[in-house]
């Protein structure tokens, strides 16, 4: 008896700490107790930010991207890929600045070329002439700036470097074989670093691509920012024999398509005196949305 009444109170008392209401995050609140009070502030508790979702976050990354071809007699005779880094207005109006490879818009061979930035919706296309106003010397800096009049989209947020990191969930955005943008996804398979400048020299992914996938973006999932540009990748010729005939066909290595990174775009922005475009104006608006390995671009 005498244990079973001195063991009460504690009894009531946590029955009582049970049947308490779970306290609620609360908003901020800013007002005055009362005459000559101070304020009072509340801060509100547990607050974060909702992550996009994998849906949300390509929907804002698809419109960056563009798909170029080179034209002679109406007829297509290259295909490849970009994004729109910078626009800004000019007297004319707008100009959109797109990055893509050096090797995708050499035109030495053609005798009347005419190059396109082509912006795919839905069932309708709409062309744009382009301009090539800086290259790069390939393999080194296998870059190309394109100048785009009244191409109206928004240019993509380059990653800062510490941004790059092995195994980051990425979406590669090309138009390969010249078609209809195309999305595979992957993750950072490799970074090589200078040893010099401390800088990413070259990304890998193991995201699939195609041919004329050249120029395509490799943009984060997590942050929608622009990691690296395509430049190309690796394959292995595959052989075989059919009725007396020898056959051979490329397969893309898993994890050897490379590119280059973001701090190389900015090197290469500032080299031909495009720094300006480092600041990412947004004045466009959206319009909506046996074996040899061998380099294949």
């Amino acid at each position: 008896m005498n244990r079973f009444s001195l063991g009460l109170p504690a009894l009531f008392a946590m029955l009582s700490c049970a049947a308490a209401p779970t306290p609620q995050p609360v908003s901020e609140i800013s007002g005055t107790g009362g005459a000559g009070s101070s304020p009072v502030v509340m801060q509100q508790v547990g607050a974060l930010t909702p992550r996009l979702t994998r849906k949300e976050q390509v929907k804002r990354i698809l419109p960056h991207n563009v798909r170029l071809s080179i034209l002679e007699d109406g007829k297509a005779r290259r295909t490849a890929s970009g994004v729109v880094i910078g626009n800004e207005q000019t007297p004319e109006g707008l100009v959109s600045y797109v990055i893509t490879n050096a090797h995708a818009v050499e035109m030495d061979d053609l005798k009347e070329p005419h190059l396109v930035a082509i912006v795919d919706e839905r069932a309708d296309s709409t062309e744009y002439k382009a301009h090539v106003v800086a290259t790069g010397v390939v393999p080194d800096m296998d870059l190309a700036l394109l100048k785009v009049p009244g191409l109206p989209l928004r240019p993509a947020q380059l990653a800062m470097d510490s941004e790059l990191e092995l195994g980051d969930d990425v979406v590669v955005a090309a138009s390969p074989f010249g078609r209809a943008l195309s999305l595979s996804g992957g993750m950072v398979s490799q970074v090589e670093w200078d040893k010099e400048t401390k800088l990413p020299r070259m990304v890998k992914t193991d995201a699939a691509i195609g041919y004329g996938a050249s120029g395509g973006g490799i943009f984060s999932l997590e942050s929608g920012k622009l990691l690296a540009i395509v430049e190309g990748y690796r394959t292995a010729k595959v052989g075989f024999a059919v009725a007396e005939q020898n056959f051979s066909f490329d397969v893309p290595m898993p994890g050897e398509t490379f590119a280059a990174p973001s701090s190389k775009v900015r090197l290469f922005l500032e080299q031909k005196g495009f720094a300006r475009l480092l600041g990412n104006s947004t004045t466009a608006t959206n319009p909506g949305t046996s074996t040899s390995q061998t380099a294949s671009r």
